[in-house]
């Protein structure tokens, strides 16, 4: 038990460092360490809790602690939860005072500007980790793509896209 507790912090204390900008960016090094490396669950439940995270209340960055407490109960919760968010917190609690005195600087302005695409890309990946998971194949990444395209170019609505995905998974994979 107390190995993995410690498994837990060393996975998600790093990567605490990387949400300060959404946890979405991490889904990939979430699951991979998750399901690939520690099996503290396999990709159904991933999913599950992955979905589980975003109805709930809350930072996103939950699906950590019902990972946690997949792995070891309300202990893996409490340790997992401590290292994704009480770095990240403490990280901001310090630097939100120098980033607001010199916001308007060249520098600070590069940084934000050269972040941006980062951050897209940490979502595009975080993107496919939760196709690739959901075992979907060609069917679910035609269904992603053609609601993001439809979403960029009409005023359709998310929630129609979303029936519509799942009645077409209804009739092609029963």
């Amino acid at each position: 038990m107390i190995d993995i507790l410690l498994s837990l912090f060393k996975v998600f204390f790093p990567l605490s460092f990387l949400t300060v900008g959404g946890g979405q960016s991490i889904i990939p090094a979430i699951h991979h360490q998750s399901v690939e490396v520690y099996h503290w669950i396999n990709n159904s439940q991933f999913l599950d809790l992955f979905a589980l995270s975003r109805l709930i209340p809350g930072p996103k960055s939950l699906l950590i602690t019902l990972i946690g407490w997949q792995a070891a109960g309300m202990a893996g919760a409490l340790v997992a939860s401590f290292a994704i968010f009480v770095p990240a917190a403490t990280l901001v609690y310090f630097l939100a005072r120098l980033w607001a005195r010199y916001e308007h600087t060249l520098l600070i302005k590069s940084i934000e500007q050269g972040l941006i695409p980062v951050a897209a890309g940490m979502i595009l990946a975080a993107t496919g980790t939760i196709l690739n998971a959901s075992e979907g194949g060609l069917w679910a990444w035609g269904v992603a793509i053609v609601s993001t395209v439809a979403l960029l170019y009409t005023r359709v609505s998310p929630f129609l896209l979303l029936g519509l995905g799942a009645a077409l998974f209804l009739i092609v994979r029963p």
